[in-house]
């Protein structure tokens, strides 16, 4: 089905350009630098403040229309689906950035996606990729030629038959009790430490010392220092940052709660968390996620790797 394309587009960078649908060259990239431009475009941090979560529906918006590709960014909520679809006659890519999307190919089975593992395909590629994990997830995407249409199918066995209508109520009968059926799928008996930290890192876009620095600077991050007092007074502090200790964390940042914190108003707040190694940080981080803030990371190497950058710290107390 034809997809409108508007005639002002916003880039990454903010600005607007209009492009007539009458300008739009028939060039085309191939997948392989389509995966180049979605990893480039993901590790930007331009768009981050644009994305919003929406319950109702997936949430999702074209960045920047060029000759021949674009780029979208799109929000996941826990449940939520695209149905499988085709992409017209565009090659595509996408990137996770935030969280764990599934993909379903037909007769194949499904597999997880992690932030850093992007995947390209061609024109006549057929998918359905869902957030069947607990928290909402953010993905980047590409086209070539700029995405202009896109067909909806119904899995019939292991036939695709094609729909006739649009329906963002993909295939939500199929979903239900889906983080349950994500748990199942990827439970293989007891985990340890390292595949628990591992699992959570993948989910996160973890931050040096520097950048953390400027995602203050420039960003309304918050800056959380998850130690308990015995490390704060034998390490020292970051001025500035909030002190919310591991055992309350959830509490104050879930923006339901009655305990929380006042800035914790909605779950597109930015939480930086740090504790003295970084170890301890992703796990909570990755549990903040789980609660809907999807923004939620922490600081590679912690308060150590902090103060070993040269940023500000003092004594505590």
């Amino acid at each position: 089905m034809p997809l409108v394309i508007e005639e002002v587009f916003t880039l990454g960078d903010g600005s607007a350009t209009t492009v007539a649908k009458n300008q739009l060259a028939p060039h085309s990239r191939t997948p392989e630098q389509l995966v180049d431009i979605v990893s480039r475009f993901a590790a930007s941090e331009g768009w981050l403040d644009r994305v919003r979560l929406r319950t109702e529906h997936r949430w999702y918006e074209r960045l920047h229309l060029g000759a021949d590709y674009d780029i979208w960014v799109i929000s996941w909520m826990p449940g939520q689906a695209t149905g499988f679809h085709d992409h017209g006659e565009s090659a595509g890519a996408f990137v996770v950035t935030t969280g764990v999307l599934e993909e379903h190919l037909p007769g194949k089975r499904s597999h997880a996606i992690y932030p850093g593992q992007p995947r390209g395909f061609g024109f006549e590629y057929t998918h359905d990729v869902r957030n069947s994990s607990l928290a909402p997830a953010v993905s980047i995407h590409a086209y070539s030629p700029p995405l202009s249409e896109m067909n909806e199918y119904e899995l019939d066995g292991t036939d695709l038959v094609r729909r006739d209508h649009e329906s963002e109520q993909t295939s939500r009968r199929d979903h239900e009790g889906s983080a349950q059926n994500f748990k199942s799928a990827n439970w293989s008996g007891s985990s340890s430490i390292d595949q628990m930290l591992a699992s959570a890192r993948a989910r996160l876009r973890r931050l040096t010392p520097e950048a953390a620095y400027e995602a203050l600077a420039k960003r309304n991050a918050v800056l959380v220092d998850i130690r308990p007092e015995a490390q704060r007074t034998a390490e020292g502090i970051i001025p500035g940052a909030f002190v919310v200790e591991r055992n309350v964390l959830e509490w104050r940042f879930d923006p339901t709660s009655e305990a929380r914190l006042a800035i914790a108003v909605d779950h597109d707040l930015e939480v930086i968390l740090f504790c003295s190694e970084g170890y301890t940080s992703s796990l909570a981080a990755a549990a903040l996620q789980d609660l809907g803030l999807w923004r939620a990371t922490d600081v590679v190497g912690g308060f150590h790797a902090w103060c070993a950058a040269g940023l500000a710290n003092a004594p505590f107390g």
